[in-house]
């Protein structure tokens, strides 16, 4: 990897990750642009739950705090930033940051450009008229099944439209919903010049944005590899990663930071949610995993090169979020001794009384946490047993609000006539809430007509 290398920051991994990690990373050392990643499938239906009450919401709200906390950078033009917080509302989420940034007297000096058109909701009757089924990739089933209940539809766009933004002048860009990947590509295309047909280039930038969309997980956070010995997360460094043209790239962090960057923490983030190794499909470019030739130079650094790509399948996936009926959950806590049985009692007791109610569910699922409850059959028949305390999680989900509303009122009462030696329930019963379903489905590229916007 020799000549200039591009420094991308990976500072954030999802909407509700750490607040203050964007400004250590650009204050942290050198750094060339950070990309903040805060979607994901039931992030995008919590943001569509938010706009339907306010309209003024429905993207992802800590990115005005994380960009007014690197303000000083971006005004320098050191650094850029990428981010696809617009949600399912970019144009809120840009009048949002815009209203910020002049209070800070930058409305002129930080240009923000919004990347959007991956919204298929308003042209949803358009698109199924036309002949586009967006079948569920799973089942098969016709979108038009649930087309009344549908309430977004969102295609995962590529780098193209963010390069185009970053190449208008940007200093901020502020993208719907695209490949998570795309954050780290487009700043390689606008700085490098790589092409549409650039494949074996794409496909190692998406794997750079691949390592680093999760942020502290590839340096170390939520690593299954030796993690007791990883030092010091109470300061953890977000990954960063050094591209060469010619795609080669070291995953690394800011000295003095806390974490790891290895061949095990990197290994474990490259294997994270791809399906087939040969093939992870994005809208630019299919990436083969298993080209990748990776060495560990020691001292956090991590060096990835060879990677091959071929060209994209000319679909794009498309999000689909739809009313899918309702769902509540009650907890109670049962102390030792007998814990576990008395849970089990409990869950007796109370599936009991919502047959007695005529009460039925499309679904009811119980859980004994503490005892057995995350591993399930492979915990043991007695998991539990002897446990100190062992938590009773029930839940329903129907399409009849009112049926799960009248569940709501059967926990409480177990406080005073079920098993004993109950504590964890505080007199707030159990909350009804609308389940947005997930519906993936694929359209021609074609069809989706991204759009760049430069805020005046």
């Amino acid at each position: 990897m020799n000549g200039r290398v591009v420094r991308v920051g990976g500072g954030s991994g999802m909407w509700g990750d750490d607040l203050d990690a964007p400004r250590r990373l650009v204050e942290g050392g050198p750094l060339d642009y950070l990309m903040l990643d805060y979607l994901a499938e039931v992030t995008m239906s919590v943001l569509q739950r938010q706009k339907a009450r306010d309209p003024s919401h429905g993207y992802a709200r800590d990115v005005v705090g994380a960009i007014e906390s690197v303000i000083p950078a971006l005004a320098s033009g050191s650094v850029r930033l990428l981010a696809n917080a617009g949600g399912v509302n970019p144009q809120a989420c840009g009048a949002a940051v815009r209203a910020m940034l002049d209070a800070h007297g930058m409305g002129g000096k930080i240009r923000v450009a919004l990347v959007t058109g991956d919204d298929l909701l308003p042209r949803l009757d358009a698109l199924l008229a036309s002949g586009h089924d967006l079948r569920h990739m799973d089942t098969g089933a016709p979108l038009s099944d649930v087309r009344d209940r549908v309430v977004a539809a969102n295609a995962y766009i590529g780098s193209a439209p963010l390069a185009d933004a970053l190449g208008a002048g940007a200093n901020v860009v502020l993208s719907g919903r695209c490949n998570d990947a795309a954050l780290a590509v487009a700043p390689l295309r606008h700085e490098f010049g790589w092409k549409a047909g650039d494949y074996d280039l794409l496909a190692a930038g998406t794997i750079a944005g691949h390592v680093i969309e999760c942020g502290a997980q590839a340096s170390g956070g939520n690593c299954l590899a030796d993690w007791e010995s990883i030092p010091d997360l109470a300061t953890v460094g977000y990954p960063i990663v050094e591209v060469a043209a010619d795609g080669s790239f070291v995953v690394t962090k800011h000295p003095g930071t806390g974490g790891r960057v290895s061949r095990e923490t990197v290994v474990e983030q490259l294997i994270y949610e791809i399906g087939d190794p040969t093939a992870y499909i994005t809208a630019d470019v299919i990436s083969d995993f298993t080209s990748i030739q990776l060495t560990d130079e020691g001292a956090d650094r991590v060096r990835i090169a060879g990677v091959r790509g071929s060209g994209p399948t000319g679909q794009l996936k498309v999000s689909v979020a739809y009313r899918d009926g309702y769902k509540a959950v009650g907890t109670l806590v049962y102390a030792w001794p007998d814990a576990l049985a008395k849970a089990k009692a409990a869950d007796r007791i109370i599936r009991a009384r919502l047959d007695r109610l005529g009460l039925g569910f499309e679904r009811i699922h119980t859980e004994y946490i503490g005892g057995g409850a995350v591993h399930g059959p492979l915990a043991g028949a007695d998991a539990g047993r002897d446990a100190p305390e062992v938590q009773l999680r029930i839940g329903v989900r129907d399409a009849n609000r009112a049926n799960v509303e009248r569940f709501t009122r059967e926990i409480a009462p177990l406080v005073l006539n079920g098993p004993p030696s109950v504590t964890g329930y505080f007199g707030a019963r159990a909350r009804v809430e609308e389940i947005l379903g997930y519906w993936p489905a694929l359209v021609p590229a074609s069809v989706v007509e991204p759009t760049v916007e430069l805020l005046p």
